[in-house]
């Protein structure tokens, strides 16, 4: 490595402070004419004060300065620069550049090192533990923990065989959770097998029609029985088994019940996982890892977030350029430049239709609903980038920016391209995704958004609207009467219902805002998905000392209060119906490697499926963080 970037953050002048930047030359060449390019958070605003260098150009994450004509920078050399006018005061330390390059005159690029964003006003506090000692209650490695539970510990089996009456069903079942388990941890024991052999326990099945749709109940003595009343509810019942019989052999804390019974059912029907697979490409075997690591936690509903601003990932054969032109960032790539984490390089992915078909069934076997979702009408600057007819000619370049600070960065409800495009998106997807449940998002479009769109412009007039938020509500309704032709039920982020939102049937609404969000649309009807950034956003940095990772708009997120939140909160008897249950969400913009995955998400994924499935009154934060050190990882 040649090249070091040092970061230094002062909070002087208010509210941002000051970012205070230092290049050092550590090669053998003395350097002249070049760029340097930086992906960072903490944005500098169009009203800015940047001494030392020539700010050349900035497009979301993606910074661009050079210093001043003349200058060399000799090996050994520093060139120091400052920014003032940041889009607010950083956070933590990861908060500067995350990645930098410097550019050559003759288009070449190098890599540069880039460190920590260093306090200059005070020393960082170190980051205590994020879970206690904990301690057991009961020593079976249950996680969700279950709602009823009297056992009495004993020996754990060498493993389970199948009662010679166990069907074919059930036999394929059981083996299908072996497989699961044997997927997260290559290197444990086998837990389930069709025949006896000396040191196995067997196992029987029972149906029981009056149990819950999920539930199950797990009766233990010299045999063991499996009773459910759905395919659904013996896998989560087999998982329950596998989960006993895993922490029993991987750890000495933990036992498997000799006696008594387990009798369990969720609290919510909808327990999701979200995952964002634009700003920071997943690979197939990592989204289908993903969806073990969820069905391990008895999660049951997947919701894929296939596109945003970052990138296109869903091949459409009607418009192959969605990922030819969509799907990649690099410095050359004027369209799509690199993003938070990128490199000058080519970067990105997408994945064939026939891909998507094999997660689907994958998560399908284990019981998992998978929700595709596509940006509309906003977060669709990939979609700009590779279908430049969409964009009215007209239109004022850089006239609207939303908060990640895409120009012009929304599908144009004016160009009438635009719902031709969508119809035949929505119908590949509908033919790959069998879910009911299509999320259109719905999010973040700026305030201004086609104000200086003369094509939106008659359209407002002709509609008699008087807002972009009219507007959006116009064209999501338009989104809605699609899917509705086709079966499907529309989900969307809680701005949905801006400007007079969508007819309430047949829609579901996720409150990430802030928790109160979800109580105000449940009163206008919507059925709602807490899924509050204070709580079940695992990119949140999870503690509010400077050397944690993560992001921190929605404050810090610990493990302790995401698992202490309570979804249902203040909502009134009255609507406790419209709740249909919780969801975390993993977006990508800082997860550029599985340690930043695993280091995140990890355990608050945890938190939020015990959240799901555990009612109140049976949770325990001691035992819990006991239990969350077993949990698998990406």
């Amino acid at each position: 490595m040649t090249f070091l970037l040092e970061n230094r953050w002062t909070p002087d002048p208010l509210p941002a402070g000051t970012w205070h930047l230092r290049l050092i030359n550590l090669s053998d060449r003395t350097l002249s004419d070049f760029s340097l390019s930086v992906t960072t958070i903490t944005r500098i605003m169009p009203v800015h004060e940047v001494r030392g260098a020539r700010f050349l150009r900035r497009v979301a994450n993606y910074h661009e300065f050079a210093p001043f004509e003349g200058t060399e920078l000799s090996p050994g050399a520093v060139w120091e620069f400052e920014a003032k006018g940041l889009f607010r005061s950083p956070f933590h330390r990861n908060d500067a550049a995350k990645t930098a390059w410097i550019t050559f005159p003759d288009g070449t690029n190098a890599e540069v090192m880039t460190g920590d964003l260093i306090q200059g006003h005070e020393i960082p506090a170190l980051p205590p533990p994020r879970l206690p000692e904990g301690r057991l209650t009961l020593p079976f490695a249950l996680l969700p923990w279950p709602n009823s539970i009297s056992a009495v510990p004993g020996d754990a089996p060498v493993m389970l065989h199948l009662s010679p009456a166990a069907t074919l069903a059930d036999k394929r079942l059981a083996l299908s959770v072996d497989a699961l388990h044997r997927r997260l941890f290559p290197a444990a024991r086998r837990l389930f097998q069709i025949s006896a052999a000396p040191g196995t326990r067997q196992l029987a099945f029972a149906d029981d029609p009056t149990l819950p749709a999920e539930g199950y109940r797990l009766t233990f003595g010299s045999a063991i029985t499996l009773a459910s009343g759905t395919e659904a509810g013996r896998r989560w019942g087999l998982v329950a088994l596998a989960q006993m019989l895993h922490g029993a052999f991987a750890d000495p804390t933990f036992r498997f019940p000799a006696t008594g019974t387990i009798e369990d059912a969720p609290r919510y029907g909808w327990r999701g996982c979200h995952l964002d697979v634009s700003r920071h490409f997943w690979s197939l075997s990592e989204v289908k890892r993903v969806i073990d690591i969820l069905a391990w936690h008895r999660l049951n509903l997947f919701h894929w977030h296939l596109t945003d601003d970052e990138g296109w990932r869903a091949e459409i054969k009607a418009y192959p350029q969605l990922t030819e032109a969509g799907a990649h960032r690099s410095a050359a790539t004027p369209a799509m430049l690199p993003q938070l984490g990128d490199g000058p390089g080519r970067q990105g992915g997408w994945y064939t239709q026939d891909q998507m078909r094999e997660v689907v069934a994958h998560a399908g076997a284990l019981g998992i609903e998978v929700m595709p979702e596509i940006e509309t009408p906003g977060h669709a600057a990939c979609v700009v980038a590779a279908l430049p007819f969409l964009v009215d000619p007209d239109e004022t370049p850089d006239s609207y920016h939303p908060v990640q600070g895409y120009p012009n960065n929304s599908w144009n409800p004016g160009v009438p391209e635009t719902f031709t495009v969508l119809e035949a998106v929505i119908d590949e997807l509908c033919t790959i995704f069998p879910s009911r449940h299509f999320h259109i998002g719905g999010d973040e479009v700026a305030k201004n958004a086609w104000m200086e769109s003369p094509k939106a412009r008659i359209l407002m007039q002709r509609e008699g609207l008087a807002s972009t938020f009219e507007l959006q509500s116009w064209f999501l309704k338009r989104i809605k009467a699609m899917l509705t032709a086709r079966g499907k039920v529309l989900v969307g982020w809680n701005e949905v219902a801006h400007g007079g939102g969508v007819p309430p049937e047949d829609t579901v609404l996720m409150a990430w805002e802030k928790p109160e969000v979800g109580i105000e649309l449940a009163r206008q009807g919507y059925d709602v998905v807490m899924t509050p950034g204070q709580a079940y956003y695992l990119d949140m940095v999870q503690g509010p000392d400077w050397l944690e990772n993560g992001a921190g708009w929605a404050g810090p997120v610990p493990p302790a209060q995401t698992y202490a939140y309570e979804a249902e909160g203040d909502f009134p008897e009255a609507l406790r119906d419209r709740m249909r249950g919780i969801q975390a969400c993993i977006w990508c913009e800082h997860f550029t490697t599985t340690g930043w995955f695993n280091d995140l998400v990890f355990p608050r994924l945890s938190a939020v499926a015990e959240a799901g499935w555990t009612h109140s009154a049976n949770k325990d934060w001691l035992r819990f963080a006991v239990q969350a050190r077993l949990h698998p990882t990406l």
